[in-house]
């Protein structure tokens, strides 16, 4: 038996008046899911424990299995893991955006946070602007390290895990009351926005109408983590499929097998065959008992209040996909087990994540059901089917 998880990032959502009162999930074109969903066990899982923030840190930890209040120590030192920063235990990581905030006169404090992935900005620019910031910023205590698209890294020597805001939650605010505490930090950000306002990357961005790269943002704040390895917590040998550097941390942390596919970068347009083909690679030629595909573009839409756009990552979930794999495994006659599921809801009407239990599917091979359920929101809840504990959903998936 082989076992797939295909995670759709944010995928759950709220009803939508604009799609006669269905949430994205609902209103999508996804003739795949709807073939499986006759087939298979629908349900809800929640993934954020009591008490935790909703972030893609603690629920990708829930949904592999690991217990987030047992595990979880920030979500940098995971995306540090990824970048292959080997953190000293007095290191406290920092995720470092690059954002975009008004271009505008007014003081630091008095601008507005506009876009917190500067319209998806590519790696290679992030890059030369981390530099420029590296340049002038960096010394003894402040490390700076690349990562991927706006994502990036800080690791400030003998730190403290400060309480910091992710920018996405914040789209549309003034900025002024969520800056930092820490005076060392809200003084970098504010003299980075002197660095990038002008930089010829941003000059340039600006006349293509994409949305300037002009601010480092602090949040994310943790210590080394320290997880246990997959393998030997349930038995089987596992691959993970990102272009995240937080779900690559996490691989790292547990000792999977990280596989870089080409073109996968975390955006509507990521190649999703890729990841498919990788999956499939790995179950079937390589011999790995499980593989971990995570898709990132419907959580991005979300932030970006795009209904259109999500329901477009959603259809190419299933058709690029969700239905590659499927195909493949069915065309080998090899037995498996598939669950379908977000990490948790990224909600168009908040433009963030909210702590909503999320709908599952779980397709088996060799057991098809004969049900009546679509897989959604609502008919996972109506089904009945819930799994208060996130961190045993993968538990239900091995059948233990």
């Amino acid at each position: 038996m082989k076992y797939v998880i295909v995670l759709g990032d944010g995928m759950a959502d709220e009803p939508i008046e604009e799609l006669g009162g269905k949430t994205p999930l609902e209103y999508a074109n996804t003739p795949e899911m709807d073939r499986l969903s006759k087939l298979s066990e629908i349900g809800l899982v929640h993934t954020i424990p009591e008490g935790m923030s909703p972030g893609s840190d603690t629920a990708n930890l829930s949904v592999l299995g690991y217990d987030p209040k047992k595990y979880y120590t920030g979500r940098s030192p995971l995306e540090a893991l990824s970048i292959g920063v080997d953190m000293k235990t007095t290191d406290v990581a920092l995720r470092c955006n690059i954002v975009t905030v008004s271009v505008d006169d007014k003081p630091y404090e008095e601008k507005t946070i506009i876009d917190h992935s500067s319209s998806e900005i590519s790696t290679e620019d992030a890059a030369v602007l981390l530099d420029a910031v590296k340049k002038e910023l960096e010394n003894d205590i402040y490390k700076y390290y690349v990562g991927t698209s706006y994502r990036h890294l800080t690791i400030w020597d003998k730190g403290q895990v400060v309480s910091l805001t992710p920018p996405h939650d914040i789209l549309g605010k003034v900025i002024g009351e969520y800056l930092p505490k820490e005076e060392a930090l809200k003084e970098m950000m504010k003299k980075s926005y002197d660095i990038l306002v002008n930089h010829p990357i941003n000059v340039e961005r600006m006349a293509k109408g994409l949305n300037p790269a002009n601010s480092i943002w602090f949040w994310g704040a943790g210590t080394r983590p320290c997880l246990s390895s997959f393998e030997e917590k349930n038995n089987k040998t596992g691959v993970m499929i990102s272009a995240v550097d937080l779900l690559k941390g996490i691989g790292v942390g547990a000792d999977m097998t990280n596989i870089i596919v080409e073109g996968a970068d975390g955006t509507l347009h990521t190649n999703y065959e890729g990841k498919a083909n990788a999956a499939v690679k790995a179950l079937t030629e390589d011999g790995y008992d499980f593989a971990y595909i995570h898709v990132e573009a419907p959580d991005e839409m979300g932030h970006q209040g795009s209904v259109e756009r999500k329901i477009k990552a959603i259809e190419y979930l299933d058709q690029r996909v969700i239905k590659v794999v499927t195909d493949a495994l069915d065309a080998q006659g090899v037995d498996y087990r598939m669950m379908v599921l977000p990490d948790h809801p990224t909600p168009i009407c908040v433009r963030t994540h909210t702590s909503s239990p999320v709908p599952y599917m779980l397709y088996d091979s060799t057991d098809k059901k004969s049900e009546n359920w679509n897989y959604n929101e609502k008919d996972g809840k109506a089904s009945g089917n819930y799994i208060a504990e996130g961190h045993k959903a993968i538990d239900h998936l091995f059948e233990k």
